[in-house]
């Protein structure tokens, strides 16, 4: 039997017209649009061949617009998610919390934090979606990633982090690269540099216990995390994981060259905290604080500055100049985002008001009378 992993289907608008993702023909041959769905976003259908057999394969509208298969029972949509027997997908991913150590105690677990883009990992019955930390579907530009992760059983989720190795050491220019980049742009890199998975969490398997697994504690989950990643293995491996703070510490002094950035602390008896960060503990040798985009000063497709609103904080004030590169990523990340009209700071400086989910990375230090340095997106 061919195993085939298509990639979501771009949506032209919300009337319920759809296209053939151009990537179908990139990964498995010829492929045409049999049927267009009508308004319930039902219907659709993409025929493909792989090693000369044909397939018909139902094509799903992109998660941003939450239509997915509607004839399936237990599946409930909404404006902007969809409820999958008990998990709400996109799912909010937990956060960890900024703190100068890590904790003590009994019921505290450490793993390594490495520098990547962080990533929901779905198995559904017929493929899987990749999800960005905001939400977006990011599949196809990570098939080295989707691929191998349909050995998973249907059902699956995973939470984790998608990482570039170049050289020994993890590459995050890499992963910014290929994630900023167009469908072609992604291909070669990913033929260049493939992509790991390093996962942290298991937030449903149907051999235990489903959707309902979120709840369990997280050392239940970690040991289930370890035993289903073992009958798949790389490129989708566990990060390194102890109940031991003096092992955790010496990770966090040596393993820095590697790419590892910090380590994050989860209390053993909780369940998995979705969108929130009061759970999570995390120490990071560059000390960095997460604000939200709010709009731009210049070209929305390379910003000279972004109007942020870090976290704490109720009022936008305006970065640094971005440089060149970053600024250039940035607008990628940027151009589809609704201008909401022209605002001021609370110092009178103007800018662009966007309606985005979009959040970066600040230097701390630089924050409520500094200025705001951009390190990168989330």
């Amino acid at each position: 039997m061919s195993v085939l992993v298509v990639p979501d289907a771009s949506v032209a608008g919300r009337s319920g017209c759809w296209e053939r993702p151009p990537y179908h023909r990139r990964t498995v041959g010829a492929s045409a649009l049999r049927r267009s769905p009508g308004r319930d976003g039902s219907g659709a259908e993409v025929v493909v061949t792989v090693e000369d057999e044909p397939l018909v394969v139902p094509l799903r509208r992109d998660p941003r617009f939450h239509w997915p298969d509607l004839r399936r029972p237990g599946v409930r949509c909404g404006l902007g998610r969809v409820r999958v027997g008990g998990v709400e997908f996109p799912i909010r991913p937990a956060l960890a919390r900024a703190v100068p150590t890590l904790p003590t105690g009994p019921d505290w677990h450490f793993e390594i934090k490495v520098d990547g883009h962080r990533m929901i990992l779905r198995r559904t019955e017929d493929g899987v979606v990749c999800y960005s930390r905001t939400g977006r579907a990011v599949t196809s530009h990570w098939m080295d990633l989707a691929v191998p992760a349909m050995a998973l059983p249907p059902g699956t989720v995973l939470d984790g982090e998608a990482v570039i190795w170049n050289g020994g050491m993890v590459d995050f220019g890499a992963v910014q690269a290929r994630a900023a980049s167009s469908l072609d742009r992604a291909h070669a890199l990913a033929a260049r540099l493939p992509a790991s998975y390093m996962a942290f969490d298991v937030l449903a398997h149907p051999g235990h216990g489903g959707d309902a697994l979120a709840a369990r504690p997280y050392t239940e989950r970690r040991t289930v995390l370890v035993d289903v990643l073992a009958d798949v293995g790389p490129p989708l491996q566990p990060v390194l994981a102890t109940s031991d703070r003096d092992t955790a510490l010496q990770w966090y002094e040596t393993l820095q060259p590697q790419g590892v950035e910090g380590i994050v602390a989860k209390p053993g008896s909780s369940p998995y905290p979705f969108g929130a960060r009061t759970l999570w503990r995390k120490i990071r040798h560059a000390d960095t604080t997460d604000a939200r985009v709010v709009g731009t000063v210049g070209p929305r497709r390379r910003p000279r500055r972004l109007a942020l609103l870090p976290d704490a904080e109720s009022r936008p004030r305006l970065s640094a100049p971005l440089d060149a590169a970053l600024a250039a990523r940035l607008g990628v990340l940027l151009a589809d985002a609704p201008a909401t009209g022209e605002h001021r700071t609370t110092s009178g400086e103007t800018y662009t008001a966007l309606a985005t989910a979009l959040v970066v990375e600040v230097l701390a230090g630089t924050g409520r009378h500094g200025t705001l340095n951009v390190v990168r997106a989330r």
